[in-house]
């Protein structure tokens, strides 16, 4: 496998996911000077954080979608839908900011009629995305991809947890518009659960998953070492979806969870670094095997 082969990027169906992922990335981080400058709170309804989080994750998942889309056959309407994803995904971003510098909340804000005409359309665009992330996920399942068996593991638990990850962000939503009209804190559940906590645990899986595939095959392990790998990794993350979905139905904080449901957290983050510290002391052995293989 060609590890840095950046090919992908110039297929017509990533180019707009790859470029307004770049946009959408660059954001989030001259957001995050700003704060720097500005400073303020981290937390709260109006702060630089959401700028900064929303910019940097919508650019790493529109990458990492136009990067999937690559290793898929051709479809008709793959152009319009790659386009489209990419296009909502920064107008999404692009109203969150919007309202940033406006001075107002972005989310669950329904004080004037504007505020509560761009909430909707920012609904209405991450419905879009997500169907948008479904039928990929759909692709990945039933068509092939064309990588190795462990990479498409990766991929197809990655596009799983994001999906999952995009379906509890709308309950997320749906959850704290009933909320608000029973004058009760939106962004909670129960009395101290965090809604935002299983919908972001994993919704990043799709990067990380390659990544540890991406490193097992550097590493040159076996193929049937590298799937392992990858799917202890997989499992792993799902059992960190578990545990945030747990602990927020229990209505209790990220990590105030008794101490049968705490295992499960311990559990799943000791595989991820111990697996991440195989594959890293795998690729260090393999580097210095090749230093001192004679030319």
């Amino acid at each position: 496998m060609k590890l840095l082969n950046t090919a992908w990027c110039r297929e017509n169906r990533a180019k707009p996911l790859v470029f307004l992922g770049a946009v959408l990335f660059a954001s989030g981080v001259a957001h995050l000077g700003v704060y720097c400058i500005d400073g303020g709170a981290w937390e709260g309804d109006i702060s630089w954080r959401k700028p900064i989080l929303f910019g940097i994750s919508a650019g790493l998942t529109s990458i990492s979608m136009g990067w999937v889309w690559g290793s898929l056959s051709t479809w008709k309407y793959d152009r319009f839908l790659s386009w489209t994803a990419a296009l909502a995904l920064l107008l999404e971003v692009g109203l969150i900011d919007l309202q940033q510098w406006r001075g107002v909340a972005s989310h669950f804000n329904r004080s004037t009629a504007l505020d509560s005409a761009i909430y909707n359309v920012m609904g209405l665009l991450i419905l879009w995305v997500t169907g948008v992330i479904i039928a990929l996920t759909v692709r990945s399942f039933t068509t092939p991809l064309s990588q190795p068996t462990p990479m498409v593991i990766a991929i197809q638990y990655g596009l799983l947890y994001l999906t999952i990850s995009c379906g509890l962000g709308i309950l997320i939503n749906i959850n704290g518009d009933l909320r608000m009209q029973h004058g009760m804190p939106p962004a909670q559940y129960g009395d101290a659960g965090v809604p935002k906590f299983p919908h972001g645990v994993v919704i990043h899986a799709l990067q990380w998953l390659p990544i540890i595939a991406w490193g097992a095959a550097w590493a040159h392990f076996s193929t049937t070492t590298q799937r392992r790998i990858i799917l202890f990794a997989s499992r792993a993350s799902g059992l960190l979806l578990v545990y945030a979905s747990a602990v927020t139905l229990l209505g209790r904080a990220r990590f105030d969870a008794p101490p049968e449901l705490a295992v499960v957290l311990y559990v799943a983050l000791t595989t991820l670094l111990g697996l991440g510290a195989i594959v890293i002391f795998g690729i260090f052995k393999h580097l210095l095997a090749t230093r001192q293989t004679p030319t």
